[in-house]
């Protein structure tokens, strides 16, 4: 601790130019947050709760409902007001996984590494089948399994899906790729890539739709599908829709590749290969609703009390594990933050809300039912009174690894304001704004109706490589020390925010989508 101190306070005396000179920062509040954030956190019990104790945190599960009001009680518990569930809209059905159980019984016995896609149902008690390899590359092919099928379990030839490698999984940026990403400049927004109906990618799905219609049809018992990863990680993903008027499918367990290779080869050596399975699904109907969690610190000067620092993270995740990196991690950071502020007994300018999305997983539908709600429409630009008065909305969710810096969404003149905040944690490995920006999470639906909407930067560790959407993705693959360091960082961004007279700095806003 007093190394940090002292480390704080030369860094602090050392930064008396341009930056700091324009953009105040309060380096007493900058103490006590890190001092409450890094020697007195409860982001680890946070996040066990968040995972070990509520499970899967699924779409519509009573798992991710559990998750919810335990946050939403925890949030009331140091003090937030308006503490709550609230709808988004409607979603669809909720599903979960309440038993699963395969493995090959002829040759020998096996039980195999496999995961129920989302969305798919059960077997509806135990079966027993000859796996088939079935080979299709046009519809037509389809014709010589007609009536070959029924009570089989079925898997496509398939190469195998990952390369044995020997390096690492576990990276952190190194200092040149932090000072490139500093160093980029401006661009323009990137076209998208059209996917026209004649592309390979929309052949080839049209191809398995069709595949999954007849293999219904035909009565399979069970269908193996070749899972993304490697060593017994299994990356999960939806094998049918959580719409409340979709076609049934047919059962379906995404395979780890070992495994899955292992049965192709045994079959197509003329290998007779048995397999018996039991896997009980279930789905909710009784409420098709979408919910996130919201919560408050309530404003105390009168004229920004209406004003909004907003910080954020979804809590929904997939069904192979327990969620922690993605994103129990950005949750958890989000509530320390929040339990920070209060613990350090602050009384905000303007009002901090905290908001846990559900659904980012099947396109981001938390935030943006949540945006259109309060904010606007992104299709047309109609934008509500409530637009205006965002300052930021700041979001995590790419991972355990610590906060690096800033990705600045564009917003250039943001850039002077986000360095002055971040060089009282340079110790902590955090100093890099990048005029870039990461896509594909919840800061987008804000910056889609022109609010200020921000995304850290974090280390990578093995997030990409072994942990995200996988049954890897549990409590053990949290970084303690990480996760205290963005909460510090997060607390120290949202009580600067929410005290500056001037709000963050807005870019032009964006034309209709």
């Amino acid at each position: 601790m007093k190394k940090n101190l002292l480390y704080l306070g030369l860094l602090l005396a050392a930064t008396t130019g341009t930056a700091l000179a324009q953009e105040p920062v309060d380096t007493a509040m900058v103490h006590k947050i890190r001092n409450e954030g890094l020697n007195h956190s409860k982001v680890m019990e946070t996040a066990f709760y968040l995972t070990d104790a509520s499970g899967p945190r699924i779409s519509g599960s009573p798992e991710l409902k559990h998750a919810q009001e335990w946050a939403v009680n925890q949030l009331k518990s140091w003090g937030l007001v308006n503490a709550q569930r609230e709808s988004w809209g409607k979603f669809g059905k909720g599903w979960n996984v309440q038993k699963n159980y395969a493995a090959i019984t002829v040759p020998y016995y096996h039980a195999i590494i496999a995961i129920p896609k989302a969305w798919t149902p059960g077997t509806n008690g135990p079966v027993q089948g000859d796996v088939v390899i079935i080979k299709a590359d046009t519809i037509t092919d389809l014709d010589k399994y007609k009536g070959t099928l029924k009570g089989k379990i079925v898997m496509l030839d398939a190469k195998p899906g990952v390369e044995r490698t020997y390096k690492a999984d576990a990276v952190r940026y190194t200092d040149d790729q932090l000072d490139e990403m500093a160093k980029a400049k401006p661009t323009t927004t990137e076209a998208r890539r059209a996917v026209g109906p004649n592309s390979p990618f929309m052949r080839a799905r049209v191809l398995r739709a069709a595949i999954n219609t007849f293999l219904q049809n035909e009565g399979v018992a069970l269908i193996l599908s070749q899972a993304r990863g490697s060593d017994g990680t299994v990356f999960t993903t939806n094998g049918a829709s959580y719409a409340d008027t979709a076609k049934a499918v047919s059962p379906e367990l995404e395979t780890s590749g070992e495994d899955f290779q292992r049965i192709l080869r045994l079959v197509k050596a003329g290998i007779k290969v048995q397999m018996e399975a039991d896997i009980k699904t279930q789905f909710y109907t009784d409420d098709l609703q979408g919910y996130d969690v919201v919560a408050e610190i309530p404003g105390t000067d009168k004229k920004l009390k209406d004003q909004l620092v907003i910080i954020g993270g979804h809590l929904d995740s997939w069904h192979g594990a327990t969620g922690a990196t993605d994103n129990a991690a950005g949750s958890a950071v989000m509530m320390e933050a929040m339990r920070i502020l209060k613990a350090v007994n602050f009384k905000p300018r303007r009002t901090i809300r905290i908001a846990l999305w559900s659904s980012e997983e099947q396109g981001l539908f938390g935030s943006r039912g949540y945006v259109l709600n309060h904010f606007g429409d992104p299709k047309t630009m109609v934008l509500k009174p409530e637009q205006a008065k965002v300052s930021a909305y700041y979001n995590l969710d790419n991972g355990s690894g610590k906060i690096r810096g800033i990705y600045l969404q564009g917003d250039s003149a943001a850039a002077p304001i986000f360095k002055a905040w971040l060089a009282p944690f340079k110790d902590l490995d955090a100093t890099t704004v990048t005029i870039r920006n990461t896509g594909s999470t919840d800061h987008v639906s804000f910056d889609a109706v022109g609010i200020p909407g921000f995304q850290f930067i974090q280390d990578a560790l093995d997030y990409g490589t072994r942990t995200h959407h996988s049954n890897q993705d549990t409590y053990d693959k949290l970084s303690e020390d990480d996760l205290k360091q963005a909460a510090t960082i997060v607390a120290s961004f949202v009580y600067h925010t929410s005290q500056r007279d001037e709000m963050i700095p807005r870019k032009d806003l964006p034309k209709a989508q």
